[in-house]
């Protein structure tokens, strides 16, 4: 076990004595920022396959997916493309009751905007929570507004602060996403971030280095000279100043991430995944870095 932080895989050992893989799924919905509700052109940084750009409609095609990374049974089901409580309540359950009662599934993980959670969601959220465990992902980003603006996130910090609240009161703590490298942001305004966060009642966090997709609006941006891509020594201070301020019995579910190689731009020493970890462990021992030593 490293002791710099408490990963989501050693969470899953605490709680369920092993590890458990996740399904990437998408439930074939859409987003308000992509259908006119609020914008037709997505996030500036969302691909054209929503942040799900592994995820597929079969649960078992993506078991298959997966049989040469983990040879267990027992998986968490994760709705990773888009937004996915963003239809109607009906079609909802009949999307999420087959999967949660599946016996091979342990955990339902549901990705989605802190302004597409009603009250007929919840409600289903608070039925489905009471059959196995749910997970709700929030896409918050950033609480800087200059930048929630430009990336075109389509929400205020209260709709956020809400939709925490109600997951709390159904007894969700949501897992919530940041993003480091976002255009002019800086150190500061990630452990502000970070800080929010955990301060809002989250149980977890994941966090995403910028990825450059080529099919996205950010990507124009970076190609007219707007911004630099992150390096490797300013993502490894990055992280080595979050990781402080955060408590530490929060799950920390993604300290990096994955984009699809044929698409990305920018940075490109992301691919290289294992190298990554294994670069930031390193930085993290030798700097004396821990997961709430701030605190």
């Amino acid at each position: 076990m490293l002791p710099y932080y408490y990963s989501v895989s050693e969470y899953l050992k605490d709680t369920y004595g092993k590890k458990l893989y996740k399904l990437s799924l998408s439930g074939n919905m859409t987003c308000p920022n992509r259908d006119g509700k609020l914008d037709t052109r997505g996030c500036i940084f969302c691909s054209s396959h929503g942040s799900g750009d592994f995820a597929v409609s079969d649960i078992d095609k993506a078991k298959e997916i997966v049989s040469n990374k983990y040879s267990g049974t027992e998986y968490i089901a994760y709705f990773q493309s888009f937004t996915n409580t963003y239809a109607d309540v009906s079609y909802l359950r009949d999307l999420f009751m087959p999967v949660i009662e599946r016996d091979d599934i342990r955990i339902l993980s549901i990705a989605t905007r802190p302004d597409c959670l009603d009250d007929d969601v919840l409600s289903l959220l608070d039925e489905l929570n009471h059959i196995k465990p749910v997970w709700i992902e929030l896409g918050l980003q950033t609480t800087n507004n200059s930048t929630a603006n430009y990336i075109r996130r389509g929400y205020n910090l209260s709709a956020y602060d809400n939709a925490v609240n109600n997951l709390l009161s159904i007894r969700i703590a949501p897992i919530v996403h940041m993003i480091i490298g976002l255009p002019g942001e800086t150190i500061s305004d990630y452990t502000a971030t970070a800080k929010y966060i955990a301060q809002s009642g989250a149980s977890g966090i994941k966090i995403s280095l910028l990825h450059i997709l080529k099919d996205t609006d950010l990507y124009t941006d970076y190609c007219n000279g707007l911004f630099n891509a992150m390096t490797i020594e300013d993502y490894l201070y990055a992280i080595g100043a979050i990781l402080p301020v955060l408590p530490e019995n929060m799950v920390v579910h993604r300290l990096t991430g994955d984009g699809p190689k044929n698409i990305l731009a920018a940075p490109l020493w992301t691919t290289d995944k294992k190298r990554v970890l294994n670069t930031l462990h390193h930085y993290l021992k030798e700097n004396k870095i821990y997961q709430g030593k701030d605190l």
